[in-house]
């Protein structure tokens, strides 16, 4: 497992088998501040996903975080109680840079969640494709508690997953929902026991990292391209991805391998 730093407060490590591994961890690295996202931290968070989506040999990324209690617990207050308004409007799109980052990854995303994801932490996650929580997992949008709104994408990935009326009283209550509800809710999507939302987000990721690089990336997008639209265009959508990847040496190695029934060595392209 190799490591690369961004900044001081993103490490991002590679796994999996041979001198390049195809799954990366973008692990938050803040324990002293419950990986608080201050303005350093988004700036380190956004290169790291822009040198993740232009690697090809990344086919997963896992977000996970290395403190012990919390995932991330949002925006650091500290930070934001000492600017002006003039501050607040230039770290804008340097924060709004960091979630989107996640979001627009090209490839798969898992979120390990385990202890607070609050705020913009939980947006963090919600910003991944799955979210693999563990029972220790306490996730909710705060913010309006504190003046102001989700600011990260949770007033529009939120109801994407549970629905509007559902979004709406998570947002407007500002509660914390523990993992059990949160599963049930469809907040979060795979709970697992104390400890093993790493584990089980890196096996996850591992799992799909087997699978075609061209195929994974063309079917996220037709995933995300699709969403919301009508069935008609969402069915367009899906072609053109279809038609992205039929004439790809993936594809010609997958149905290669398949025939010769052994495991495809893909070409990527």
């Amino acid at each position: 497992m190799s490591e690369e730093r961004y900044g001081e407060f993103v490490a991002v490590r590679r796994h999996g088998d041979g001198d390049v591994g195809h799954v990366a961890e973008l692990a938050l690295d803040r324990p002293k501040a419950m990986n608080a996202v201050s303005t350093e931290m988004a700036r380190s968070i956004a290169g790291a996903c822009a040198a993740l989506g232009a690697d090809k040999s990344v086919r997963v990324v896992v977000l996970t975080s290395t403190h012990e209690r919390a995932f991330c617990v949002g925006a650091d207050l500290k930070e934001r109680n000492s600017f002006s308004d003039a501050d607040l409007v230039r770290q804008r799109p340097v924060a709004r840079a960091a979630y989107t980052g996640v979001l627009e990854l090209p490839v798969p995303t898992i979120a390990a969640v385990h202890g607070f994801a609050l705020g913009g932490g939980f947006e963090l996650a919600l910003s991944c494709d799955v979210i693999v929580a563990d029972r220790t997992a306490v996730v909710g949008l705060p913010e309006v508690s504190v003046g102001v709104i989700p600011g990260g994408g949770g007033t529009q990935l939120l109801p994407r997953r549970v629905g509007a009326a559902r979004a709406a009283e998570l947002i407007f209550t500002a509660r914390r929902v523990e993992a059990v509800e949160a599963r049930e809710l469809g907040l979060v999507d795979v709970l697992v026991e104390e400890g093993r939302d790493r584990e089980e987000a890196l096996a996850l990721g591992s799992r799909m990292a087997t699978n075609s690089p061209v195929g994974l990336r063309a079917a996220k997008r037709a995933l995300r391209v699709g969403h919301g639209l009508d069935l008609r265009a969402g069915l367009e959508v899906e072609d053109a991805a279809w038609r992205a990847v039929a004439f790809s040496g993936d594809r010609a190695e997958g149905v290669a391998a398949f025939n010769e029934k052994r495991r495809p060595e893909w070409p990527g392209e």
